[in-house]
């Protein structure tokens, strides 16, 4: 397993996670991370990031999303369409991943080919966040035009249009995707899917920077302090609450792995903090492992490189995005999307298994394309059998 962590002085950090066998006598398992790369692609912080099976993007207020392939540990290159800082990303599976922007656009790409399939005016101001319903076909998202709206993903269409009293800036699905939540500064108002209206509000002692399910009613919530809080969504109650940091939580992303229900916290002391929770959420949870990245941390994730993703199972990319041919060809044509092509891996300049250090910034409009390597392997073939005849 893979902490990544993206930071105000414009890197991204990974730390390789293992745990070590129990030894004789005790009673929990030890778990070490080990820096594993640092790599510096954006020319801006960045601000936010998202992780499935194969690959790791990270988005920057220098308007790129930059794609790593954590296989093969190197730069896959950066995707170029957005005019705006990139506020939030999210994969579908492995298929499909979903950028919003301060452009007010919300981009569905396919993480195949690494082309925009659709690219949606959503608000008429920032987009702030956004989250993918479980089934893949409904999506929120809010912005600073005061409302939250409901995207039908299957026909690529506005659903449904709410007007909130106050800017929002994070909106999550529950688990199992029947309930919601909206967080405007310190408060979060708990929403039904079936009657779309609040069943209730959660106050928090300060703003919110960062909130994860645990499960289908507990709600972990992080804000501008130390503490990181456990809510009941159903009863609207603080189960319990514990000192993460030593500065303020920016980010939370909890986890599952056999035997381990996990918690990671990022904070702008510059820790990653692992933390294993216990069945009763009223009791807080015991610290795995702790790394100090000396760097103000800003967006967190985890990869796990035998991950099992609970979205495999839904429809195809044929289905979830529709594209007829001639979107496609005009897609392609006006989208504006840029992925650089992979750099040779002969001299890399970081660390010995670090990411390719240098990369060269796309520009708006090119119509670059990534080429993958073996396409490039072949056309010297071709061009060497050409020069013998």
């Amino acid at each position: 397993m893979e902490l990544v962590a993206g930071c105000y002085e414009q890197v991204l950090f990974g730390f390789s996670v293992h745990p070590e066998p129990k030894a004789d006598g005790d009673h929990e398992q030890k778990w070490t991370p080990v820096a594993d790369f640092t790599h510096h692609a954006h020319t801006a912080s960045l601000s936010a990031l998202a992780v499935n099976s194969r690959f790791v993007v990270t988005g920057s207020k220098d308007e790129t999303i930059h794609i790593y392939d954590m296989k093969k540990k190197i730069d896959h290159g950066a995707l170029v369409h957005h005019n705006g800082t990139i506020t939030c990303l999210e994969f579908h599976g492995n298929r499909h991943l979903i950028s919003g922007a301060e452009d007010g656009l919300i981009c569905v790409w396919d993480a195949k080919k690494w082309e925009c399939l659709k690219s949606i005016k959503a608000h008429k101001g920032h987009v702030t966040f956004l989250s993918i319903h479980p089934s893949g076909k409904l999506a929120l998202s809010v912005g600073t035009d005061k409302t939250l709206r409901t995207w039908n993903l299957v026909e690529g269409r506005s659903a449904f249009i709410k007007n909130i009293k106050q800017n929002a800036h994070i909106v999550q699905w529950s688990p199992r995707g029947e309930k919601y939540i909206v967080v405007i500064l310190n408060k979060i108002d708990v929403y039904q899917l079936d009657t779309a209206s609040v069943s209730g509000t959660i106050t928090n002692e300060s703003r919110i920077s960062s909130v994860t399910f645990l499960s289908e009613s507990v709600l972990a919530v992080a804000g501008d302090e130390e503490v990181v809080r456990f809510f009941d969504t159903d009863s609207l109650t603080c189960l319990c609450e514990f000192k993460a940091h030593e500065n303020r939580v920016k980010d939370i992303f909890s986890f599952e792995i056999p035997e381990n229900h996990v918690i990671v916290t990022a904070s702008s002391d510059g820790f990653i903090k692992m933390w294993k929770l216990i069945q009763d959420k009223k009791v807080p949870p015991s610290l795995l492992c702790e790394v100090n990245t000396n760097a103000r941390l800003t967006c967190l994730g985890v990869w796990l490189d035998k991950v099992t993703d609970r979205k495999e199972s839904l429809p195809p990319a044929a289905e979830l995005f529709p594209v007829s041919k001639e979107q496609s060809k005009s897609n392609k044509k006006d989208s504006g999307h840029v992925v650089q092509e992979e750099e040779k891996q002969s001299k890399p300049n970081t660390k010995k298994c670090g990411l390719t250090g240098v990369s060269n910034k796309p520009t708006k409009g090119s119509s670059q394309v990534l080429t993958k390597k073996r396409k490039t392997e072949m056309l010297g073939k071709k061009k060497r059998k050409k020069n013998k005849i």
